[in-house]
């Protein structure tokens, strides 16, 4: 009872709980108690395991801010490595329900059992305004104008379950992507707030990121992000189909179908698992009522 898996995508880490297997409710204020870095075990966010009527597994993916995430292919690369290193599945190729849509995982294992990589059809890239969400006159949001904090930048807005503003730039710079992250995030043309990526293409094959995630701020790597940077790439006629996402964290490899669904494959590491102290367990049960 009360077990937890932490593991990481490329640097982005999340702390994995099976909701059938412990003894609170994973309100907001649990979940930012847990993701606290000094006060709970500290994550990008948590990884929370449900039952479903439309897939093998259920998911709720919850932001450090407490708020809940549609999508993200980090967190399902680490689910799906979780669901088959735990004991929750044998299969190698199966189904996830996530707020942002269905999703199939495919797990490479090694001989030893583990799972190093993960492949996720990560479903179809939408740049509608209405879908994804953007204020005004329904369009396609491709590169358009936002002006922020004295900036004018060109953008291109795109869903892949979750919503994102990918921003092309000569040169990117972390404290550039701080400054404008979250004012770019909270922007009036986002009424969901927005992903937002900061993209530099190297070559027609590989690109350059950086990331401010919504809900959980700059992070090292985002397999959501990376799809959405790669479809704003094709969309704009900057690279080829095929190519490389480079992060902080490292990289994804990312195919663009010509149907606009996506394909993402990238490592994932367990980094510790464990039993939730009862000094936390205590501390989550003081927490007021949400």
């Amino acid at each position: 009872m009360d077990e937890f898996v932490k593991s990481h995508g490329l640097g982005n880490d999340y702390f994995v709980l099976d909701s059938s297997a412990i003894s609170f409710t994973v309100t907001p204020a649990v979940t930012r108690l847990l993701c606290d870095r000094n006060y709970g075990v500290g994550s990008d966010g948590i990884l929370l395991l449900t039952k479903s009527p439309r897939a093998d597994f259920g998911l709720r993916i919850l932001n450090p801010d407490g708020s809940e995430a549609e999508k993200s292919g980090n967190g399902l690369r680490i689910f799906a490595k979780y669901l088959y290193e735990h004991g929750h599945t044998q299969n190698k190729t199966f189904k996830i329900d996530t707020l942002g849509g269905v999703v199939t995982a495919e797990l490479e294992v090694s001989e030893d059992g583990r799972v190093p990589f993960v492949t996720v059809e990560m479903g179809q890239a939408i740049f509608n305004s209405k879908e994804i969400p953007v204020a005004g006159e329904e369009r396609e949001v491709v590169d358009e104008e936002i002006r922020v904090n004295g900036e004018i930048a060109r953008f291109t807005a795109v869903s892949v379950g979750n919503p994102h503003c990918v921003v092309f730039v000569d040169k990117l710079d972390e404290g550039f992507t701080r400054k404008l992250g979250p004012l770019l995030e909270n922007h009036e043309l986002f009424p969901n707030r927005i992903n937002v990526q900061f993209v530099k293409v190297l070559t027609p094959e590989k690109v350059s990121i950086l990331i401010w995630e919504r809900g959980a701020g700059y992070t090292l790597a985002s397999g959501s992000s990376s799809c959405a940077a790669a479809a704003a790439c094709v969309k704009n006629g900057l690279t080829a189909k095929k190519l490389t996402v480079s992060m902080p964290g490292g990289e994804l490899d990312i195919e663009i179908r010509e149907d606009w669904t996506i394909k993402m494959r990238g490592a994932v590491e367990e980094v510790t698992s464990g039993t939730l102290s009862r000094d936390l367990l205590d501390r989550i049960k003081s927490l007021p009522a949400e």
